[in-house]
């Protein structure tokens, strides 16, 4: 059984999943994808694991690094699964390039080479928003391209980060 709670952020609604010990999904509601591995069949309920997704979302609201990471299970693709390792792995404060995931996917593989749409696919499926980082991915060129949760929210989250954070102090 898959069970749901809703968390109110300062950026708009945000639906939690739970398969009742881990975190299995988090988004903004009416995001593209949303929901996209949550099963028809699902109940709302309290559990340990949305209270301490709130805590975590709390402090990261706050601009504080929470310190700590909800347990979460991923289903997907082992190709998913690996991009979405990478994303996990993005320090606070920090972006990447779709190209730059493309290199590493590659090289992980011990392939030439990685298609950036591929990359990107995989990022914009990303089911848990915000702590699995997709929004610290940007464009080759540095610009603010391709969030599931809009633009606009993606510059919100980075602006958050960017505050408290020495590597960065301004979005264009």
């Amino acid at each position: 059984m898959q069970y749901t709670n809703k968390y109110r952020s300062p950026l708009g609604e945000i639906t939690l999943a739970s398969d009742g010990d881990h975190l299995t999904g988090l988004w903004f509601d009416g995001q593209k994808y949303f929901a996209a591995t949550l099963p028809a069949e699902h109940q709302e309920k309290e559990l340990e694991i949305f209270g301490l997704t709130r805590k975590w979302l709390d402090n990261y609201f706050q601009g504080k690094i929470p310190g700590f990471t909800p347990p979460i299970h991923l289903e997907d693709t082992p190709f998913r699964l690996a991009v979405w390792d990478l994303l996990s792995k993005i320090p606070y404060g920090e972006v990447v390039t779709y190209k730059d995931l493309a290199r590493e996917i590659a090289r992980q593989k011990s392939v030439p080479s990685m298609s950036t749409q591929a990359i990107g696919g995989a990022v914009g499926h990303n089911p848990i928003s915000i702590i699995i980082p997709c929004h610290r991915v940007v464009g080759s060129d540095g610009s603010l391209t391709g969030y599931a949760g809009g633009i606009d929210k993606k510059r919100s989250l980075l602006a958050i980060e960017w505050a408290h954070s020495s590597s960065f102090s301004t979005i264009e």
